[in-house]
C-alpha cells in the first residue's frame, strides 16, 4: 500500500488544509475524491500530480467554493470557503487551465478590470510582470500566443498579492518553452515574497523544476504526500527480479522497456527518479491483474 507523509505540526499554520475531502455528483456513481487530507506548508510551490480523472481539479474548485464537499472540510487561511466565500477567495490568486481572457480587449484593460473588481489589486506590479515576460499593456489578447496569454494570466493573479496561488493545469497548452518560461515566473515571485502555491498537472517533467512538494493522486485517493527533497532520498527502483515483489511499492516499465520495482530500500537498485516515484504510486493504485496477483 502507498504511504502518506505529512507532517504532524503542519496542518495548524497550513495556507491550504484539506480535511478528510470527498465528493461525488451523484448518489450512485462512484467517488471523484474520497478521504483526501493534505496541508501545504506555508511557502512551499506544491505539485498536485496524477491522470486526468484524478480529481485534482475537484480538489482545487472545492478550495474556491466552486464544489461543494460531500465528506469533510477545506480551509484556506483558516476559513471554510463553503461559509465564507468572499474571505476565502480574497487570499486566493487563482489560475484556470483555460485562461479567461477578451481577445479584442488589451492586456492594460484586462488589468484596469481586475483593480476594479479588487480594489487591492497591485497594478504596477502586475505591470512590471507582464513587461518581465516581454510584453506591454498596449497589446491585445487577440495577437498574443497561448504562451504569451498564460503569462497575462498568471500576471493578474499576482497582481492580487495572495498569499496563495492555486494553479490548475495551466500548462497543459504550452509549448516546453513557454511552459519554463511560466514556471520561471512563478517561482520568482512566490520565492520573492514568501507566498505557497500549488500548481495540478498530470506531467511530473512538467513542475519538478519549480516544486519542492510532491501530492500524488490516483483515482480520487491521496496515494503519496512528501517533500521532493525526502522522496528523491527515500525511493529506489531496482529490478523486478532483484527481489521479493511482495516488498514493491508499485511495479513500472523502465527506460528499455524493462520492468522495475519502486522501493524504500536504500540497499537495493538505484535512486528512482521523481516520475519513477509517480509512476510507481499510481500503479500501487491500480486492480491487480489475475497473474500479478498469483
Amino acid at each position: 500500500m502507498a504511504e502518506i507523509w505529512v507532517e504532524k505540526d503542519a496542518m495548524e499554520r497550513s495556507p491550504l488544509r484539506v480535511d478528510h475531502f470527498g465528493r461525488r455528483y451523484r448518489r450512485n456513481r462512484p467517488w471523484a475524491v474520497r478521504d483526501v487530507s493534505l496541508a501545504v506548508p506555508e511557502g512551499s510551490i506544491t505539485a498536485l500530480v496524477g491522470p486526468n480523472g484524478a480529481g485534482k481539479s475537484t480538489v482545487i474548485r472545492a478550495c474556491l467554493g466552486f464544489e461543494q464537499p460531500d465528506e469533510g472540510r477545506i480551509f484556506v487561511s483558516g476559513v471554510d470557503p463553503r461559509r465564507h466565500r468572499a474571505a476565502a477567495v480574497n487570499s486566493i490568486g487563482y489560475v484556470p487551465q483555460a485562461a479567461s481572457l477578451y481577445r479584442n480587449l488589451t492586456i492594460g484593460d484586462h488589468l484596469d478590470f481586475a483593480r476594479a473588481a479588487r480594489p487591492s489589486f497591485d497594478r504596477p506590479y502586475a505591470l512590471a510582470r507582464i513587461r518581465a515576460s516581454g510584453l506591454s499593456g498596449e497589446r491585445r489578447i487577440a495577437d498574443l500566443s497561448g504562451g504569451e496569454q498564460a503569462q497575462v494570466a498568471l500576471a493578474l493573479a499576482l497582481g492580487t498579492r495572495a498569499p496563495l496561488l492555486l494553479l490548475d493545469e495551466p500548462l497543459a497548452s504550452l509549448d516546453p518553452l513557454a511552459r519554463r518560461d511560466f514556471l520561471t515566473t512563478l517561482v520568482d515571485d512566490v520565492r520573492g515574497r514568501g507566498a505557497t502555491a500549488v500548481l495540478t498537472s498530470h506531467i511530473v517533467t512538467d513542475v519538478e523544476q519549480a516544486c519542492d512538494r510532491l501530492v500524488v493522486l490516483a483515482a480520487g485517493r491521496l496515494v503519496l504526500d512528501a517533500a521532493v527533497a525526502v522522496a528523491k532520498k527515500e525511493y529506489r527502483t531496482a529490478s523486478v527480479n532483484e527481489l521479493d515483489r511482495q516488498s514493491a511499492i508499485g511495479t513500472l516499465a523502465g527506460p528499455a522497456g524493462e520492468s522495475l520495482a519502486l522501493v524504500r530500500d536504500r540497499w537495493v537498485g538505484r535512486p528512482a527518479s521523481l516520475e519513477e516515484i509517480v509512476l510507481g504510486h499510481l500503479a500501487a493504485g491500480r486492480p491487480r491483474t489475475l497473474t500479478e496477483a498469483a
